[in-house]
C-alpha cells in the first residue's frame, strides 16, 4: 500500500512563496525514485488539475499557469517531493494533491493553499 501525506499549505499573499512537502510511505512501491509523482490542485468550482510532474527519471513538467514560477523535486533518502511555488497569485488559491502513479492513481488528502490579494 501507498500512503501520502502533505504539508505546507497555508495562507500567503500574493507575490508570496510557499513549499508544500508530500511524505511518501507504505510498501516498496512508495519509493518516490522508482514511481511517477505529481502535483495536483482543485480550486473551489473547478476540476482537479495537474500541476506539476516528475517521473523516475527525475524529468519534470508543468503546466502552462505555473511555468517558471513553480518547482517540483523530490529527496530519494527522505522519500518525499516538493513542490517549490514562487510569485504566487490569487489564481493558485485550491487545495493541492500529491499524487503516485503506479499502476493506479494514489492520492494525498490535500493542503489549502490560500493567496490573498
Amino acid at each position: 500500500q501507498v500512503q501520502l501525506v502533505e504539508s505546507g499549505g497555508g495562507l500567503v499573499q500574493a507575490g508570496g512563496s510557499l513549499r508544500l512537502s508530500c511524505a511518501a510511505s507504505g510498501s516498496i512501491f512508495s519509493l518516490v525514485r522508482m514511481n511517477l509523482m505529481g502535483w495536483y490542485r482543485q480550486a473551489p468550482g473547478k476540476q482537479r488539475e495537474l500541476v506539476a510532474t516528475i517521473t523516475s527519471g527525475g524529468s519534470t513538467n508543468y503546466t502552462d499557469s505555473v511555468k517558471g514560477r513553480f518547482t517540483i523535486s523530490r529527496d530519494n533518502a527522505k522519500n518525499m517531493v516538493y513542490l517549490q511555488m514562487d510569485s504566487l497569485t490569487p489564481e493558485d488559491t485550491a487545495v493541492y494533491y500529491c499524487n503516485l502513479w503506479r499502476v493506479r492513481n494514489y492520492w494525498g488528502q490535500g493542503t489549502q493553499v490560500t493567496v490573498s490579494s
